[in-house]
């Protein structure tokens, strides 16, 4: 049951994602998202990553998909204002280079198996085991990205503060 369900939410996750790169409304793009934030949460639960699901789907189902939308209705855009351009050489590049990346990874993948199927512990998942590993591993990175996100949120604050001169 557990395979079945698993190639369901697989697909599930790959086709809206899919989808969301390919509709020209930003709305329904944001619902894709948020369709495959869901799904991947079923897959961690799958894996019996219970706290990650649960990060999953509160914070990025959550609080960062309120963001998206947010900005999306901030910005108000109208039919005539989104932008429909035809395929130019810069998207033709871009679909290469991710045709050879995916092509890569694919070959890695069927090359070194172990390495994607090895045995998962107990613990894999739990709060106490994310928190461990966020706090003494993973540290400085942790810390550097709540850096990054500061500069963003700055950078954004100043991009749309409107001029008072």
């Amino acid at each position: 049951m557990e395979t079945y369900l698993f190639y369901i939410f697989s697909f599930i996750t790959v086709w809206t994602v899919i989808l969301m790169i390919l509709q020209k409304n930003p709305i329904a793009s944001a619902t894709c998202l948020v369709i495959s934030f869901f799904s991947l949460a079923a897959l961690f639960a799958l894996l019996n990553a219970h706290f990650v699901a649960v990060l999953q789907i509160l914070v990025y189902a959550g609080a960062i998909m309120v963001l998206f939308i947010f900005v999306i209705m901030l910005l108000n855009l109208k039919k005539s204002e989104l932008m429909h351009e035809k395929m130019s050489r810069l998207s033709f590049f871009a679909i290469i280079i991710g045709l050879g990346l995916f092509s890569f990874l694919m070959m890695k993948f069927f090359l070194i198996p172990q390495i994607f199927f090895g045995e998962i512990s107990p613990s894999f998942g739990t709060a106490q085991e994310v928190g461990q590993s966020m706090f003494t591993q993973y540290a400085i990175p942790f810390e550097l990205i709540g850096i990054l996100l500061l500069v963003g949120i700055i950078g954004a604050v100043l991009l749309g503060r409107k001029d008072t001169d």
